[in-house]
């Protein structure tokens, strides 16, 4: 069975997808910041699945850090057959109110280190002609999105990206799957501060469980571009078509804090 490597796969539906992946018999390579949770994660899958699973702790916004895991893998004599780069975060706020550093922070995970990522571990997948890839990015990367101005920049950086890469190494044996989820019930509202939208105040969201096995199913698949949900797949579909002024002013009333 394949070894996936999934990002922020501490918590939400990065943890999701490791039980998942696990479940069905595979290895795992579980990266993120908390250690000890990789740890306890790794005990509990390691026993009810009997399957191995390696983790590194590791802060993802750092420079070089995809290299850093990449290099750890390697030393491990670690195959990679699954790239799952989930981790990200958001910040929910004005521009000119928010904070440069979390953005910056912001622009070098859901950017930089998943394409650093997908870069290192995608020569090795076509050089076997066998792998899959699965960037997560959002409903958020179909329109821009006043109040998350760069966390929804940052996700049509993903979807963009992905489509073209999933295109160049179509006949490569290698597929790319772009998971485009709305807001789910992960612990993501609360890390960029968004409770009080009213794009999740008051809300039944989707659980990262239910997001994950979608996900994991489209990348299993071969599926380019999966929106989770029906009517984030209209929304999304929808923007298309419609002024894109008219969009932007849409997304800040979906957006602005619930009164």
């Amino acid at each position: 069975m394949a070894t996936a490597l999934i990002t922020g796969a501490s918590n939400g539906i990065g943890l999701e997808l490791a039980k998942i992946h696990a479940s069905k018999g595979g290895d795992l390579v579980l990266v993120a910041r908390n250690k000890s949770r990789l740890d306890e994660l790794k005990a509990e899958l390691e026993k009810q699945y009997k399957v191995k699973v390696y983790t590194i702790g590791k802060d993802l916004s750092a420079h070089n850090s995809a290299q850093e895991v990449y290099d750890e893998t390697k030393k491990q004599n670690i195959q990679i057959d699954y790239l799952i780069n989930n981790a990200g975060f958001g910040d929910f706020g004005m521009f000119v109110e928010t904070d440069w550093n979390k953005e910056l922070q912001m622009i070098n995970l859901n950017i930089t280190t998943l394409t650093q990522f997908t870069k290192l571990y995608l020569k090795d997948m076509v050089g076997r002609r066998n792998g899959k890839i699965m960037n997560v990015a959002s409903t958020a990367a179909f329109q821009s999105g006043p109040t998350m101005a760069v966390y929804y920049a940052t996700k049509a950086y993903v979807l963009s990206f992905s489509e073209a890469i999933s295109n160049e190494v179509g006949d490569k044996g290698v597929t790319v799957t772009t998971l485009c989820p709305g807001a789910t019930a992960s612990g993501f509202q609360a890390a960029a501060a968004m409770e009080e939208s009213a794009l999740v105040k008051g809300k039944k969201l989707p659980t990262a469980i239910e997001v994950a096995e979608y996900g994991y199913k489209a990348m299993m698949n071969g599926k380019v571009v999966a929106i989770h949900g029906l009517i984030n797949y209209i929304m999304a579909n929808s923007v298309r078509f419609l002024p894109r002024a008219i969009v932007v002013k849409v997304t800040r009333k979906v957006q602005d804090k619930s009164k």
